[in-house]
């Protein structure tokens, strides 16, 4: 999604009356020191937009932040870890319940858990807290750049089992330090909030689909298809059947490469080659009979003296 505009524009404290807007509302809730604000941060593009601090519970009010003046991030107060007397803690409880119960655009509610470890008593609290108020919560499982890709389906399944989700619940893996999954909440952000994205609705209109379609028509994509079938397949069928493919699987029995594999020598050739082999053993035993009619000579000329 093309983040164009992005503005922290309602605050609400635990005295303050929830707004009514007029939006789609998209809400995130988790530990305290869950990375919930760097991960606001990263989907809007911005630094410093929700505050980060090294110290736990920062986030103490309901905080809307509009984005393209379509939709609202509700930011909830962090719980677990914040260093707060307890009482505080409950205001935040009763301040997040109320507007669970009484928000009328709220269309989803994202649950953070940190991927690394299993979830706490606090997560699974939160967790059966907003499937009572008629909420299926999103699992974000975040700083996976802790974990090694290898064991992250692991300790996905760790959170799977630890909440108890429901089948089917969607667990995306976010890493604020290198913005992994971040198109993935997008995506599915904006189809609960049910904006159109603006690129797929530029596209069209910027390439000139109908126009393209006809243009692609008339730039001959029959007559390319004509001439990859005229020009490519049909003369390589040609230049196979030249090559003799067919005729050497129907004259030898077998592919022309195998028994010619050089392919500088033709069946003819080979046939004028085997002649030629037995010359030399002709050669030599033409040369051993003379030799023998020689030896036979002498040796009728012995005998003859011998009878004499």
């Amino acid at each position: 999604m093309v983040i164009k505009t992005t503005e922290l524009e309602i605050v609400c404290g635990v005295t303050s009356k929830l707004p009514d807007t007029d939006k789609p509302e998209i809400a995130f809730a988790g530990k305290s020191n869950v990375g919930k604000s760097s991960l606001i941060n990263g989907l809007m593009n911005r630094k410093s937009l929700a505050r980060i601090s090294a110290q736990p519970g920062k986030t103490q009010t309901i905080n809307y932040y509009n984005i393209n003046h379509a939709m609202y991030l509700v930011d909830l107060p962090g719980y677990g870890y914040a260093k707060v007397p307890q009482r505080e803690k409950e205001k935040w409880g009763r301040m997040v319940e109320n507007y669970l119960h009484s928000s009328k655009q709220l269309k989803a509610v994202f649950l953070l858990v940190d991927i690394r470890h299993a979830p706490s008593d606090n997560d699974r609290q939160m967790y059966g807290w907003i499937v009572y108020h008629g909420y299926d919560p999103i699992i974000i499982a975040t700083k996976s750049d802790k974990v090694k890709d290898s064991q992250q389906e692991k300790h996905l399944e760790m959170i799977r089992e630890g909440l108890g989700v429901k089948p089917g619940t969607p667990i995306l893996p976010y890493s604020s330090l290198t913005k992994r999954g971040r198109e993935e909440i997008w995506e599915l952000m904006g189809r609960i909030a049910g904006l159109e994205e603006p690129k797929q609705a530029k596209d069209p209109a910027k390439a000139g689909a109908p126009g393209q379609a006809k243009g692609s028509a008339k730039a001959g994509k029959p007559d390319q298809a004509k001439g990859f079938a005229g020009a490519g397949k049909i003369e390589q069928a040609k230049g196979s059947a030249r090559a003799g493919k067919p005729g050497d699987f129907a004259e030898t029995g077998g592919p022309g490469q195998e028994k010619n594999p050089a392919g500088d020598a033709k069946p003819g050739r080979e046939k004028e080659r085997k002649p030629r082999r037995p010359r030399k053993p002709a050669k030599a035993a033409k040369g051993r009979t003379a030799k023998a009619r020689k030896k036979a000579k002498a040796g009728k000329g012995i005998s003859r003296k011998g009878r004499k």
